[in-house]
């Protein structure tokens, strides 16, 4: 958008350049006719203005001649066209210099539009590098935290698996608990195995003892 504007601001630029040397050209085209034709007008007005002070003080002479009188109306024609001309040369000078200042009121509005314009999106491209700084700082410790997050969760997943064969009892199958109960049986037996033959040994121990006594009394 800036360089929109700034390209915008440039042709408009180079336009108001333009016009505004076309209107110098101009205006010094028209002052110098009207300034040629305001002098004209006053040779010929002097010219027949003193032409017809000589006619009055020569009244009550003989008539002027035809072709004097042709003159005079041919001078009042020649004036009458460049008074026309003086008007249009006025008008239309006044018509440029009008579109001149129309044109550069009209520039200047725009131009300080344009001004304000590039203002409002400089500050905005600065509060959104801002903005934009400030979110990649804030993804940045979110990433991070959840990098944080995510080993120390991984931890305690790690310490929860350990602890869980401890805490948790697991439910025994029929096979496991058959067989952890044959070998309790066979725990048993076998204890009772070797309790019967400690009994066995203490009682054949015993009787050779009172044996043996008999036998001492006897002699």
């Amino acid at each position: 958008q800036l360089a929109a504007l700034a390209k915008e601001q440039a042709e408009l630029d180079t336009i108001r350049q333009q016009t505004h040397q076309d209107f110098v050209t101009a205006k010094a085209d028209l002052k110098l006719g009207l300034s040629g034709v305001r002098k004209a007008l006053s040779v010929l007005r002097d010219y027949y203005a003193s032409g017809s002070a000589a006619a009055l003080v020569q009244e009550g002479q003989p008539a002027l001649p035809e072709k004097h009188t042709q003159a005079a109306g041919a001078g009042s024609s020649i004036i009458g066209i460049l008074e026309v001309c003086e008007s249009d040369f006025a008008t239309n000078l006044a018509k440029e210099e009008q579109e001149e200042g129309d044109a550069q009121d009209e520039y200047e509005k725009i131009t300080q539009e344009n001004k304000i314009a590039k203002t409002n999106m400089e500050q905005d491209v600065k509060y959104k590098t801002q903005e934009s700084k400030s979110l990649d700082k804030a993804v940045a410790e979110l990433s991070s935290d959840r990098e944080t997050m995510s080993t120390e969760l991984s931890a305690v997943n790690e310490y929860y698996a350990k602890i869980k064969d401890r805490c948790i009892a697991k439910p025994e199958t029929y096979e496991t608990r058959k067989a952890r109960r044959e070998a309790e049986i066979q725990g048993l037996k076998e204890a009772l195995r070797v309790l019967e033959d400690e009994t066995a040994f203490v009682q054949r121990k015993r009787r050779g003892g009172l044996r043996g006594a008999a036998a001492l009394q006897a002699m």
